[in-house]
Protein backbone atom coordinates (compact mmCIF):
# COMPACT_ATOMS: atom_id res chain seq x y z
CA UNK A 1 0.00 0.00 0.00
CA UNK A 2 1.20 3.52 -0.94
CA UNK A 3 0.77 6.44 1.51
CA UNK A 4 1.02 10.25 0.82
CA UNK A 5 1.61 11.52 4.56
CA UNK A 6 3.62 14.44 7.10
CA UNK A 7 5.68 13.09 9.44
CA UNK A 8 3.84 14.88 12.71
CA UNK A 9 6.61 13.04 15.33
CA UNK A 10 8.20 9.48 16.34
CA UNK A 11 9.40 7.42 18.38
CA UNK A 12 12.43 5.24 19.02
CA UNK A 13 11.71 1.62 19.19
CA UNK A 14 14.74 -0.21 20.67
CA UNK A 15 17.97 0.46 18.99
CA UNK A 16 17.25 0.91 15.16
CA UNK A 17 13.83 0.95 14.94
CA UNK A 18 10.85 4.09 14.92
CA UNK A 19 7.32 4.75 15.20
CA UNK A 20 6.28 7.27 12.72
CA UNK A 21 3.15 9.08 14.10
CA UNK A 22 1.59 10.90 10.46
CA UNK A 23 -0.97 12.70 9.21
CA UNK A 24 -2.25 10.70 5.63
CA UNK A 25 -3.81 12.14 3.13
CA UNK A 26 -6.25 9.67 2.34
CA UNK A 27 -6.49 7.66 6.19
CA UNK A 28 -5.90 10.59 8.45
CA UNK A 29 -3.83 9.86 11.68
CA UNK A 30 -1.93 6.85 11.75
CA UNK A 31 1.18 5.23 12.85
CA UNK A 32 3.96 2.94 11.29
CA UNK A 33 6.76 0.95 11.90
CA UNK A 34 10.10 1.76 10.60
CA UNK A 35 12.43 -0.62 11.23
CA UNK A 36 16.10 -0.54 11.16
CA UNK A 37 15.71 3.19 9.87
CA UNK A 38 18.19 4.32 12.94
CA UNK A 39 20.79 1.09 11.56
CA UNK A 40 24.21 2.46 11.28
CA UNK A 41 24.12 2.55 6.91
CA UNK A 42 20.67 3.52 6.50
CA UNK A 43 20.11 7.21 5.49
CA UNK A 44 16.29 7.73 5.54
CA UNK A 45 16.83 8.89 9.16
CA UNK A 46 17.73 12.04 7.59
CA UNK A 47 14.09 12.06 6.70
CA UNK A 48 12.62 12.28 10.33
CA UNK A 49 11.68 15.99 10.43
CA UNK A 50 8.84 17.71 11.44
CA UNK A 51 6.13 17.92 9.19
CA UNK A 52 8.66 16.71 6.30
CA UNK A 53 5.99 14.90 3.68
CA UNK A 54 6.67 11.48 3.08
CA UNK A 55 5.51 8.49 0.15
CA UNK A 56 5.30 5.32 2.33
CA UNK A 57 5.15 1.98 0.80
CA UNK A 58 3.46 -0.25 3.54
CA UNK A 59 2.74 -4.35 4.19
CA UNK A 60 0.71 -6.27 6.83
CA UNK A 61 0.90 -4.50 10.12
CA UNK A 62 2.56 -5.31 13.00
CA UNK A 63 0.91 -5.89 16.26
CA UNK A 64 -1.67 -3.55 14.50
CA UNK A 65 0.82 -1.15 13.19
CA UNK A 66 1.78 -1.50 9.27
CA UNK A 67 5.40 -1.99 8.47
CA UNK A 68 6.82 0.50 6.41
CA UNK A 69 9.14 -0.82 3.43
CA UNK A 70 10.46 1.66 1.39
CA UNK A 71 10.12 5.64 2.00
CA UNK A 72 10.35 8.26 -0.27
CA UNK A 73 11.13 12.20 0.80
CA UNK A 74 8.27 13.82 -1.64
CA UNK A 75 9.62 17.36 -0.98
CA UNK A 76 13.20 17.54 -1.77
CA UNK A 77 13.90 21.35 -1.41
CA UNK A 78 12.30 21.27 1.65
CA UNK A 79 15.82 21.18 4.00
CA UNK A 80 16.11 24.39 6.05
CA UNK A 81 18.72 25.29 7.94
CA UNK A 82 17.07 28.24 9.01
CA UNK A 83 16.24 28.80 12.66
CA UNK A 84 13.20 30.40 11.95
CA UNK A 85 11.56 27.99 9.94
CA UNK A 86 13.07 24.48 12.11
CA UNK A 87 11.24 26.55 15.06
CA UNK A 88 7.74 26.90 13.31
CA UNK A 89 8.13 23.50 11.99
CA UNK A 90 8.63 21.92 15.88
CA UNK A 91 5.32 23.96 16.95
CA UNK A 92 3.19 23.09 14.51
CA UNK A 93 4.07 19.55 14.13
CA UNK A 94 3.67 19.02 18.05
CA UNK A 95 0.24 20.76 18.08
CA UNK A 96 -0.87 18.91 15.13
CA UNK A 97 0.03 15.45 16.53
CA UNK A 98 -2.17 16.47 19.93
CA UNK A 99 -5.38 17.73 17.83
CA UNK A 100 -5.34 15.48 14.89
CA UNK A 101 -5.18 12.49 17.36
CA UNK A 102 -8.46 10.93 16.77
CA UNK A 103 -8.51 12.71 13.09
CA UNK A 104 -9.93 10.20 10.06
CA UNK A 105 -9.39 11.26 6.56
CA UNK A 106 -9.29 15.08 6.24
CA UNK A 107 -8.38 16.16 2.70
CA UNK A 108 -8.99 19.60 3.70
CA UNK A 109 -6.43 19.46 6.22
CA UNK A 110 -4.09 17.71 4.42
CA UNK A 111 -4.02 20.15 1.70
CA UNK A 112 -3.63 23.12 4.47
CA UNK A 113 -0.99 21.79 5.62
CA UNK A 114 0.45 21.59 2.58
CA UNK A 115 -0.71 25.40 1.79
CA UNK A 116 1.33 26.46 5.08
CA UNK A 117 4.48 24.70 4.00
CA UNK A 118 4.84 26.75 0.92
CA UNK A 119 4.08 30.18 2.66
CA UNK A 120 6.77 29.43 5.14
CA UNK A 121 8.89 28.34 1.82
CA UNK A 122 8.08 31.77 0.41
CA UNK A 123 9.78 33.39 4.04
CA UNK A 124 6.15 34.17 5.86
CA UNK A 125 6.97 34.52 9.29
CA UNK A 126 3.39 34.30 10.30
CA UNK A 127 2.36 31.50 8.52
CA UNK A 128 2.12 29.23 11.53
CA UNK A 129 -0.60 31.50 12.71
CA UNK A 130 -2.72 31.98 9.93
CA UNK A 131 -2.58 27.59 9.33
CA UNK A 132 -3.75 27.53 12.77
CA UNK A 133 -6.37 29.90 12.32
CA UNK A 134 -7.27 27.62 9.01
CA UNK A 135 -7.08 24.38 10.63
CA UNK A 136 -10.15 25.73 13.10
CA UNK A 137 -12.64 26.11 10.20
CA UNK A 138 -11.39 23.12 8.70
CA UNK A 139 -12.68 21.40 12.35
CA UNK A 140 -15.66 23.54 12.34
CA UNK A 141 -14.54 24.96 15.12
CA UNK A 142 -13.71 28.02 13.52
CA UNK A 143 -15.97 31.47 15.38
CA UNK A 144 -19.03 32.54 13.65
CA UNK A 145 -18.73 36.42 12.07
CA UNK A 146 -20.77 39.16 14.31
CA UNK A 147 -19.92 42.52 14.21
CA UNK A 148 -19.90 42.53 17.82
CA UNK A 149 -16.69 43.73 19.47
CA UNK A 150 -15.47 40.66 21.71
CA UNK A 151 -15.06 37.10 20.78
CA UNK A 152 -16.01 34.73 23.39
CA UNK A 153 -13.24 32.09 23.14
CA UNK A 154 -15.28 29.32 25.01
CA UNK A 155 -18.64 29.54 22.61
CA UNK A 156 -16.99 31.20 19.40
CA UNK A 157 -19.89 34.02 19.05
CA UNK A 158 -18.75 37.26 19.57
CA UNK A 159 -20.42 39.22 21.98
CA UNK A 160 -20.54 42.90 23.10
CA UNK A 161 -18.54 42.88 26.66
CA UNK A 162 -15.29 41.67 27.07
CA UNK A 163 -15.56 37.83 28.84
CA UNK A 164 -12.05 37.01 28.75
CA UNK A 165 -8.90 39.09 29.38
CA UNK A 166 -6.68 37.61 25.99
CA UNK A 167 -9.74 38.36 24.30
CA UNK A 168 -9.86 42.61 24.19
CA UNK A 169 -11.11 44.66 21.02
CA UNK A 170 -7.58 44.43 19.07
CA UNK A 171 -6.99 40.67 19.74
CA UNK A 172 -11.06 40.23 18.69
CA UNK A 173 -10.18 42.70 15.43
CA UNK A 174 -7.84 40.51 14.23
CA UNK A 175 -10.05 37.21 14.81
CA UNK A 176 -12.60 38.83 12.66
CA UNK A 177 -10.27 40.05 9.97
CA UNK A 178 -9.25 36.86 9.32
CA UNK A 179 -12.61 35.23 9.66
CA UNK A 180 -14.06 37.59 6.51
CA UNK A 181 -10.86 37.75 4.72
CA UNK A 182 -10.24 36.08 1.32
CA UNK A 183 -6.66 35.48 1.48
CA UNK A 184 -5.78 35.53 5.44
CA UNK A 185 -2.03 35.20 4.48
CA UNK A 186 -1.45 38.46 3.20
CA UNK A 187 -3.18 39.58 6.29
CA UNK A 188 0.47 41.81 7.98
CA UNK A 189 0.60 41.25 11.75
CA UNK A 190 2.53 43.95 13.62
CA UNK A 191 4.76 42.30 16.41
CA UNK A 192 2.48 43.37 19.75
CA UNK A 193 -0.38 41.58 17.38
CA UNK A 194 1.46 38.30 16.91
CA UNK A 195 2.33 37.83 20.13
CA UNK A 196 -1.17 38.63 21.48
CA UNK A 197 -3.19 36.42 18.53
CA UNK A 198 -0.49 33.57 19.40
CA UNK A 199 -1.73 34.08 23.29
CA UNK A 200 -5.56 34.26 22.19
CA UNK A 201 -5.47 30.84 19.75
CA UNK A 202 -3.91 28.59 22.28
CA UNK A 203 -6.41 29.55 25.11
CA UNK A 204 -8.92 29.03 22.27
CA UNK A 205 -8.00 25.60 21.64
CA UNK A 206 -7.72 25.12 25.41
CA UNK A 207 -11.46 25.61 25.16
CA UNK A 208 -12.17 23.51 22.69
CA UNK A 209 -9.63 20.34 23.01
CA UNK A 210 -9.81 18.12 26.15
CA UNK A 211 -5.98 17.98 27.33
CA UNK A 212 -4.83 20.63 25.53
CA UNK A 213 -1.24 21.43 26.41
CA UNK A 214 0.68 24.49 25.32
CA UNK A 215 3.41 22.56 22.49
CA UNK A 216 7.06 22.46 24.13
CA UNK A 217 8.60 24.61 21.73
CA UNK A 218 6.26 28.16 22.15
CA UNK A 219 8.38 30.14 24.48
CA UNK A 220 10.95 29.79 21.45
CA UNK A 221 8.40 30.78 18.94
CA UNK A 222 7.76 33.68 21.53
CA UNK A 223 11.48 34.91 21.81
CA UNK A 224 11.71 34.58 18.02
CA UNK A 225 9.19 36.33 16.95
Amino acid sequence: MTQEVFLLSYTKYGDQDAVLHCFCKENGFESFFAKGIYAPKNNKKAFLFPLNELVLYTSDKKKNIPNVLKMEQKNVDFFSTDIRKSSILFFISDLLNQVLRNEHRNVGIYSEISIFLSQLQINNFQSHLIFIFRLLKQQGLQPLFSEKTFLNPETGHFEDAEVHPLFGKEVSGVWRNLITSHDPYSIKLSRAEKQNFLDSILVYFHCHFSDFREPKSLEIIKEIF
